[in-house]
């Protein structure tokens, strides 16, 4: 896990990593990411993923249905 001192975006000190369910959509499906641990920037909103945290992402993402394309 990383660990940011200062956010990427607006050069903030008070990035926090941040641990919350998160939903995201993905070919117009919602799909959601439990207990997910991150970064968050209070004064831009920007939101910083770690490695890890992308897997996590990636494996609550739905499959991709070929038979649509």
């Amino acid at each position: 896990m990383i660990d940011l001192k200062t956010c990427p975006t607006c050069g903030s000190r008070r990035i926090r990593r941040v641990r919350r369910n998160v939903t995201r959509t993905s070919q117009g499906r919602e799909f959601n990411v439990p207990n997910l641990t991150f970064h968050e920037c209070p004064d831009c909103g920007e939101q910083v993923y770690s490695p890890e945290a992308m897997e996590r992402i990636e494996a609550c993402r739905p499959k991709r249905d070929d038979a649509a394309a």
